[in-house]
C-alpha cells in the first residue's frame, strides 16, 4: 500500500513551525526544515512550492489557532486576558510566527484577515455585552478585543520588557495574572 505522504507532510509542518518561529521568514533554511522533518527538500517545494509558500501554510495554520487558543467570553474579558496568557506559555510559536509575520509581511492594518470571520463573532460578543453593559461602550467592539489581544501578550514571547518562561517562580505566573486580569477589568469595564 503506497504512503499518502501525510506524516511526512505534518512533519514538515511542524519542523517549519519551530524554523520559523525562532528565525522569522528570511532566517529559516529550508535545508534545516527538511533535516528536521526527516524529509527532502523537494517535498517541501512539491506541496508549498516554496520557503514562503510553507510560511504561508504554518501561518494560516495557526492563525485559527491565535483567534480560537481558548474560550472567548466576551462577559468575562479579564479571564479571557489570562486565559491566552497561560496559553501563551504553553504555544509561544503562536505568537512568534504572528510576530514575524508583523515583521516581515504585513507591517500594518489587520493581521487576522484570513479569520475575520471568527474575529467578527467575538466583534459582535462584545457588542452584546457593552449593550448589557458589562462591557465599557465607550470602545469600538473590534478595539476592545485589541486592547484585550494586546494586554494579554504583556509577559508573552513578542514582550519588550519581560517575557514569561513556563519555568517561572509560580508566584510571578500569580501575580501576573491578578495584574492582567485588574488591568483588562479596570480599563474596560464599567465598573472597573
Amino acid at each position: 500500500m503506497p504512503k499518502d505522504g501525510s506524516a511526512t507532510r505534518r512533519r514538515l509542518l511542524d519542523a517549519a513551525t519551530a524554523e520559523f518561529s525562532a528565525r522569522g521568514i528570511a532566517g529559516a533554511r529550508v535545508d534545516r526544515i527538511a533535516a528536521a522533518a526527516e524529509a527532502n527538500k523537494a517535498q517541501i517545494y512539491a506541496w508549498f512550492d516554496s520557503k514562503d509558500g510553507l510560511f504561508d501554510a504554518v501561518f494560516r495554520e495557526h492563525l485559527a489557532l491565535i483567534v480560537d487558543l481558548v474560550p472567548f467570553d466576551a462577559h468575562d474579558l479579564p479571564g479571557y486576558a489570562v486565559r491566552l496568557y497561560d496559553a501563551y506559555l504553553q504555544r509561544p510559536a503562536v505568537i512568534l510566527l504572528a510576530v514575524w509575520a508583523r515583521l516581515e509581511r504585513v507591517p500594518s492594518g489587520d493581521l487576522l484577515t484570513a479569520v475575520r470571520d471568527e474575529v467578527e463573532g467575538k466583534h459582535a460578543a462584545i457588542a452584546e455585552a457593552q449593550a448589557q453593559g458589562l462591557v465599557d461602550g465607550a470602545f469600538e467592539p473590534a478595539d476592545v478585543y485589541s486592547l484585550v489581544i494586546a494586554m494579554s501578550m504583556t509577559w508573552s514571547p513578542a514582550a519588550t520588557v519581560v517575557a514569561a518562561a513556563p519555568g517561572d517562580p509560580q508566584r510571578d505566573h500569580t501575580r501576573r495574572r491578578e495584574a492582567l486580569a485588574r488591568a483588562v477589568r479596570g480599563a474596560l469595564t464599567p465598573f472597573g
